[in-house]
């Protein structure tokens, strides 16, 4: 059995409200609902909010469970495993059952395809991996052009330096932008050990386009005329 968890936190920054802000004609953790619905690979679609505006409407979306995200996991520096295990355990005891794979979709990435869901999946059961993750291929790499500045001397140097030197990007190890658009666990690595990376995570490779994510007025601007496109 599989679960996809959505957590909408109410409090946003960059822009306030920006989870349930319009995108094309829906709210924008409506997205990831239709996406979860329509790749058929759930027995469960669960949002987890501490929004009335989210937690009133996501059923309309294709929510098969509402969870209210508890105050405390709730708060600016609150992560958001705690709240997609809360959310887990909380189907779970609801059901009585356990369910094998567990995945989340950030609700300000829209613009995935249900096709990066099957893969992203397929590779997490099919790998053996406890954990898979999503990203793009990086616009700089730490083996040539990425650098990072000493905090106490102010001199920078290249992330990664290795020897030999590289002296052609082409020849760096590929490197990849996480994106932050799907994340994929078996279930028990997630409940017992929450964390994103493990010794054996994998990552499911998405095109640039299909990779922003929306933290300012910017990117909605941008998201939007990208998803005009694909219509």
């Amino acid at each position: 059995m599989r679960i996809c968890t959505v957590t909408v936190r109410a409090g946003s920054k960059g822009v306030p409200g920006k989870n349930w802000r319009e995108l094309r004609g829906i709210p924008l953790f409506a997205h990831s609902l239709r996406q979860a619905a329509e790749c058929g690979l759930f027995d469960r679609i669960v949002v987890s909010s501490d929004a009335p505006e989210v937690l009133d409407t996501a059923e309309r979306w294709g929510a098969t469970d509402v969870i209210v995200r508890p105050a405390a996991l709730a708060t600016d520096s609150a992560g958001k495993l705690p709240a997609i295990v809360h959310a887990v355990e909380e189907v779970e005891g609801r059901l009585g059952v356990v369910f094998l794979t567990a995945v989340d979709l950030d609700a300000t990435s829209p613009l995935r395809a249900t096709s990066d869901i099957v893969g992203a999946v397929t590779l997490l059961e099919l790998s053996g991996a406890d954990s898979v993750i999503t990203g793009a291929e990086a616009h700089r790499s730490p083996y040539f052009n990425l650098v990072e500045e000493d905090p106490t001397t102010g001199i920078v140097a290249l992330s990664k330096v290795v020897n030999p030197p590289v002296l052609r990007r082409q020849d760096a190890p590929r490197a990849y932008d996480m994106n932050a658009s799907i994340y994929a666990w078996r279930r028990d690595s997630l409940v017992e050990d929450p964390r994103v990376f493990y010794a054996t995570t994998r990552l499911f490779e998405m095109p640039v386009e299909r990779s922003h994510d929306i933290d300012s007025e910017l990117d909605f601007e941008i998201v939007d005329w990208l998803m005009s496109r694909r219509a």
